[in-house]
């Protein structure tokens, strides 16, 4: 499978050469903008944080999604193979002949199966779900750190302070997504 490009680090590897490229030719008077690739090294390690993290929660999202689809399989065919045996009990007794006990038997065991089957599915389809809101919250983050490191090349390129300041605001709330995602959520 090909690799998605992940255009914030090309931004950052070229902000910090910029950056080294400014302080050398102010002779040291423009050191903010140390700081500033400093910061957006950081966050481009956030962003990766987060971003596998979010990957790994859609993973996880599918296969609970898959093992939900199996389960009402299951159930599907559970209900099929009892209605077929009473269908068969029901011909008997038309036909003037007793029921089979075992079908009918089978019939039970397998109505109780099918309660026990659709909790697990619906278990399955839960579990689905809350990945799926977790994985929402932190792609959310995800794109805020980007934006915090593509605004903070920006203010590297025009020499603004008030960009930067402007990136790590967005970067704060990337990590507010990237802890709301992990440490604190609760469903």
């Amino acid at each position: 499978m090909d690799e998605i490009e992940d255009y914030s680090e090309s931004i950052h590897e070229q902000s910090n050469e910029h950056a080294h490229k400014i302080v050398h030719e102010s002779g040291g008077k423009e050191r903010w903008v140390i700081f500033v690739a400093l910061s957006t090294a950081v966050i481009a390690v956030l962003a990766a944080i987060t971003g596998l993290l979010a990957g790994d929660h859609a993973d996880e999202a599918m296969l609970a999604q898959m093992h939900s689809s199996d389960q009402w399989a299951f159930y599907q065919a559970k209900s099929i193979k009892s209605d077929i045996l009473s269908s068969s009990n029901t011909m008997l007794i038309s036909i003037g002949k007793a029921p089979d006990t075992a079908a009918t038997n089978k019939v039970k065991r397998n109505k109780q199966d099918q309660v026990e089957i659709m909790a697990k599915a619906q278990d399955y389809d839960k579990e689905s779900k809350e990945h799926v809101a977790r994985h929402k919250v932190l792609a959310s983050g995800v794109t805020l750190f980007q934006i915090a490191i593509a605004i903070g090349a920006i203010s590297i390129i025009t020499k603004r302070k008030l960009l930067w300041v402007i990136s790590m605001g967005f970067a704060v709330i990337g990590i507010y997504f990237l802890l709301h995602g992990t440490v604190f959520w609760h469903v």
